[in-house]
């Protein structure tokens, strides 16, 4: 075998798992979300942010079913944390 069909070869297999490895990845792109089941009652309700000054986390709250749910963040970091306060008595049930 010469050394421009090895050549050839080999940059054939690279092209061709490159094209089913990206076929492969917008395939899970378009796949739907498997997230748990939810139920039809949806809190869509905006949150009050809390903006923080540059370094620190913000924060969100919005009352749910007489909770308080707080969510903290930063910017677009893929990490966050939730507390739940129940029974917030400044939170009414009306959303039930």
């Amino acid at each position: 075998m010469t050394t421009k069909r090895k050549r050839w070869l080999i940059v054939a297999a690279v092209l061709a798992s490159t094209v089913l490895f990206g076929a492969e990845s917008c395939d899970k792109a378009s796949e739907p979300f498997h997230d748990a089941d939810r139920s039809k009652n949806v809190n869509n309700d905006p949150a009050d942010v809390i903006e923080m000054p540059d370094g620190f986390s913000n924060a969100a709250t919005k009352c749910d079913h007489g909770n308080r749910v707080y969510v903290l963040f930063k910017s677009d970091a893929n990490y966050g944390a939730i507390s739940v306060v129940p029974n917030d008595p400044t939170c009414t049930n009306e959303a039930e």
